[in-house]
């Protein structure tokens, strides 16, 4: 019964349950903060997209697919005739200008026992649910430049720029795609801002923040005066006590003295 709820929870979470068109979405703000990024976009897994496609006793792969915005509708497939998943790479893709690459594989995500969102707010497991649930596009800033990285290569996306992903499902024994996804929404990355632009000032305060903080700097001031103030009126006043205190013990000694000096 509480996996039932968790796998309804994670669906709804993500957007992605049965009623709704069948394409990757990018992932809630409360798993991924500052999403996209300037070079990334951290989009949900496919969990439970494709039950009605799986087979016992078959193995299965998911691929994920990115292309930019501005490539053509006819270089958005993704398989050959044979049902093949194609092979494009991003450096034979100009970075998915002339058509989609392939960015990534994994395994099909378990839609039966899915991360536990009750382990999110655990700081030791966080790290590990969102690596089970969310896929980061353009995370790998060193494969391409690596001659012996031989895996599936997510360069850095370009920023200021917009990319459509699809998630395909393919028999890995047979290598042919049994299902697959719509084209996800078009998503654009952060647009890098120009040096002038950039707001170096550490405090960033509003006009009615720049208001109360002026009110409060003339009372603190004030009330420092008030302050110094009492420590001056006392001090004086402890001077002032101080110095009559003298005068008078002189004056008692010489009342002292002068009947002495008439006796002798």
């Amino acid at each position: 019964m509480y996996s039932h709820w968790v796998v309804l929870a994670f669906c709804c979470l993500g957007q992605l349950c049965a009623d709704q068109s069948l394409k990757p979405q990018t992932a809630a703000p409360q798993l991924a903060t500052n999403n996209p990024t300037l070079t990334t976009v951290a989009i949900e897994k496919p969990f439970c997209m494709f039950d009605s496609s799986l087979r016992p006793n078959k193995s299965y792969i998911i691929y994920l697919y990115a292309m930019k915005e501005s490539a053509s509708v006819i270089s958005s497939l993704v398989t050959d005739n044979n049902s093949k998943p194609l092979n494009s790479t991003f450096q034979q893709t100009s970075g998915g200008q002339l058509g989609p690459y392939k960015a990534a594989s994994f395994n099909v995500p378990n839609c039966a026992s899915p991360p536990k969102l009750a382990d999110v707010g655990d700081v030791n497991k966080v790290s590990g649910v969102l690596k089970q649930y969310l896929f980061r596009v353009g995370d790998d800033a060193t494969c391409l430049y690596d001659p012996n990285f031989l895996a599936v290569c997510n360069p850095p996306l370009a920023p200021d720029t917009t990319y459509r992903f699809k998630y395909l499902l393919v028999d890995s024994t047979e290598g042919i795609m049994r299902d697959q996804t719509l084209w996800s929404d078009p998503i654009k990355t952060r647009r890098v801002k120009l040096p002038l632009k950039i707001d170096t000032w550490p405090g960033r305060r509003s006009g009615n923040m720049i208001v109360i903080t002026s009110i409060l700097s003339v009372l603190m001031f004030l009330l420092l005066a008030g302050l110094l103030a009492s420590v001056s009126s006392v001090v004086t006043g402890s001077e002032d006590s101080s110095g009559e205190t003298r005068v008078m013990s002189q004056s008692i000694q010489q009342s002292e003295l002068r009947p002495q000096l008439s006796s002798e």
